[in-house]
This record gives C-alpha cells, sequence and structure tokens, in this order.
C-alpha cells in the first residue's frame, strides 16, 4: 500500500512540473536566451552592456514580465541561480 502512495506522489509531481513547464513557452525560449548571454558572455561585455538602452524587443519582454506577475516569478526563478552566479564572478554583486 505504501509502495502505490510513492508511485501515485511521484507521478503526480511529474505531471505537475510538466504542467508548470508548459504554461509559458514562450517563456523558455527566453530563460535560454538570457542564461545564454550570461554563460558566453564576459564580464567585460557585461559591464560595457549594463549602461546601454535596451532594444525594443527586450523592453517588449521586460513589459510583459511586469504585467503578469505569474510569468515573472517563473522568469525570475528559472534565471535567478546562473545570472546571480556570473554576476558575482564579474563583481557586480557583492
Amino acid at each position: 500500500m505504501t509502495r502505490h502512495v510513492f508511485v501515485f506522489t511521484g507521478v503526480l509531481a511529474l505531471l505537475l512540473a510538466g504542467v508548470a513547464g508548459a504554461q509559458y513557452p514562450v517563456l523558455d525560449l527566453m530563460v535560454e536566451k538570457v542564461v545564454q548571454k550570461y554563460a558566453q558572455s564576459t564580464c567585460e561585455q557585461l559591464w560595457l552592456e549594463r549602461g546601454k538602452p535596451k532594444s525594443q524587443d527586450v523592453e517588449q519582454v521586460i513589459q510583459m514580465l511586469r504585467n503578469d506577475a505569474q510569468m515573472r516569478t517563473v522568469f525570475i526563478n528559472k534565471i535567478a541561480a546562473p545570472v546571480a552566479n556570473k554576476m558575482f564572478e564579474c563583481g557586480m554583486i557583492p
């Protein structure tokens, strides 16, 4: 009986994770692009880009994230670790 409960719980968790991931398919592309940018950029490149104005596409994405709190939360949860680690390595955060 206990084994069936564990199996059911595991399957349910996998299904919920799949639904959460599929909730914002475009978001996954945005996350991949941001994480890839930070992974491939040197610290010097990141420092130079920091003060530059953002492109029209980036501004639209930012506005979309500002308008949808749930999407913003998912986005930040996915990019937080890789971006924060790179910023720490580059001395951009203490």
